[in-house]
Order: structure tokens, then C-alpha cells, then sequence
């Protein structure tokens, strides 16, 4: 009935994988958990001695998209629960609240992000203020406009659809779940959001998170030249377009340039403002399309 996928680089699923097996063998369903050592460079999971569960190694990392493609052929179900590897089930009803769903008549249920409150050291606070304010969402909030908030670390999905959907995406880079958003929107998949909120561990040196974000700005960019994303409710990639139909990007790109050091001071500061990030990226957009278009992978 269901396969729970974990793609993880050098990073421990020991304790997610324990937590959802348990709730698994709870729920009484066919079930199994393939967990994808995606190149990692050492073995750091001890979970192979467990029911229904398998480790796979590859040598070479393939990178997200390629990672989750190769898990799903993998897989034997109908129904595949993406999880990354650096996140924990908020609460010990995590599987039963997406079983519940399974014959509602959905073709994908996405189940949130949150973050702990503590805030964490002052060279951290970056990825998780952005995370309290823009991914921490509710579910009645997500399903106003249920193609906006698109989080794969944490979904329900069937294999059918994630098969159709996903063998359109044939790059690998940070920023591809605006595409994904994208084309759940173009082929006009039944989607669902609930609150069965993972908490996301894995909160990345702001320096780290803010390079990550021009990734992500250089994806959209090339997607777009590429008139790849048309559909779309990315708020940040239609802000871009206007900015490039009203002539006014080489101000923007002009602002990143001076602005630059400025920005990436405050935002890798102890209190980086989150309107910052965003004036941020979209100049940042705005000066690689006017001065080095991103390449192919």
C-alpha cells in the first residue's frame, strides 16, 4: 500500500526511520521503507535490521531530483511518502493522519513544515526565521492557493502521478520544487494540504542557506528563459517578469551590485531581516539575467 522513500547524504535517518516504523507497523497496512544513501561518503545509518526496510547505496550522488526518481522506480506501492533526510514527525499520529487520506480522492497530500521555537546560534537564525515565516504555514492557509507553498520534504503522493510529473523535471539544482508547484498546477493535479507537520533539523549555516537561494534564483532564471515554467503562483519569478516587461531590471541589477555587501551583511547577521532577503534575491535575479545567464547542468 504505501512506500516510505528517505534519499539522504551523509546524514543519520536512524531516528526518522525508527519513529515511522513504529507507526507503521502500528497502522497494520503492507508497507515497506526504502532509504537511498545517495554517495554518501561514509555509512551512517544502522537501520537495516528492521521489518520491511532497505537501504540502498550509490556510489555517485545523483542529487534530489535523480535521488527521488530512482527510489520511486524502486518501489513496489501505489501510494509513495517522500520524506528528506533531515526531518522528524511532529507527532506519533504522522502515518495514520496520511492514511486517513488515501482514498479521499487525492492525488497528492502535502504535509507541512515547522520549526522549534528556540532560536538557534546568531550564524543559524537565517534558514530558520525564513522557515517560521514563509514555509511554518497552516494547512487551511496552503489550500487557498494549494500549488504556492509546494514543500517536498515532507508529501504523499501517488506513484502514477509522481512518475508523469517527475519525468519532466531532467535537471538536478536547488529551487526545482517551484517547478514541481508548477507543474502539479499545469496538469491540474488533485492536491491537498493537511497539518501533519514535519519539523525541519536540518538548519544550514546562513551563508550556506543564502548561496542556496541564488541556486534557487539561477533555476527559476533558466527556467524561465527556457519558457519551461508558465504556470506558476511563485510570487518571486512573477515579480521578475514585471520588472522585465516595464524595463526596469537593470535598476534592480544596478542595486544588487551596489547593495551587495550591505544586504549580505545584515542577512548573515543575528537579525537578518526577511524583506532584506527578498530584495535579495530578486535583484540578484535581475543582475544574472542582464550580466551572466546561468548554464546548463
Amino acid at each position: 500500500m504505501l512506500s516510505v522513500l528517505i534519499p539522504t547524504y551523509n546524514h543519520s535517518v536512524d531516528k526518522l526511520v525508527q519513529k515511522v516504523h513504529t507507526q507503521l507497523n502500528m497502522s497494520k497496512i503492507n508497507f515497506e521503507i526504502i532509504v537511498l544513501e545517495d554517495g554518501s561518503t561514509k555509512n551512517i545509518n544502522a537501520i537495516t535490521h528492521l521489518s520491511h526496510m532497505e537501504v540502498l547505496v550509490h556510489k555517485h550522488n545523483l542529487g534530489r531530483v535523480k535521488a527521488r526518481q530512482f527510489l520511486a522506480k524502486t518501489s513496489k506501492y501505489d501510494w509513495l511518502l517522500f520524506l528528506d533526510a533531515d526531518v522528524l514527525p511532529k507527532n506519533d499520529n504522522f502515518i495514520s493522519n496520511y492514511i486517513g487520506h488515501l482514498k479521499l480522492g487525492y492525488e497528492a497530500v502535502f504535509g507541512g513544515f515547522t520549526y522549534y521555537d528556540e532560536k538557534p546560534k546568531k550564524d543559524y537564525v537565517l534558514r530558520w526565521k525564513y522557515g517560521k515565516a514563509r514555509e511554518q504555514v497552516p494547512a487551511h492557509k496552503r489550500n487557498k492557493n494549494p500549488y504556492k507553498v509546494i514543500i517536498s520534504a515532507n508529501y504523499l503522493i501517488k506513484k502514477t502521478v509522481f512518475e508523469t510529473i517527475n519525468s519532466k523535471m531532467t535537471k538536478n539544482g536547488y529551487g526545482y520544487d517551484n517547478y514541481f508547484g508548477s507543474l502539479l498546477k499545469l496538469q491540474q493535479i488533485n492536491i491537498l494540504h493537511i497539518d501533519n507537520e514535519v519539523y525541519h533539523l536540518g538548519i544550514e549555516k546562513s551563508s550556506n542557506y543564502l548561496s542556496k537561494k541564488e541556486q534557487a534564483a539561477e533555476t527559476l532564471i533558466r527556467l524561465y528563459n527556457a519558457n519551461t515554467i508558465t504556470t506558476h503562483d511563485n510570487d518571486l519569478l512573477a515579480l521578475f517578469s514585471n520588472l522585465k516587461r516595464l524595463g526596469m531590471t537593470a535598476i534592480f541589477s544596478g542595486a544588487y551590485k551596489l547593495l551587495r555587501p550591505l544586504m549580505q551583511y545584515n542577512l548573515t547577521g543575528s537579525n537578518p531581516s526577511i524583506k532584506m532577503l527578498q530584495l535579495y534575491r530578486i535583484s540578484y535575479m535581475c543582475y544574472i539575467s542582464r550580466n551572466r545567464m546561468p548554464t546548463v547542468e
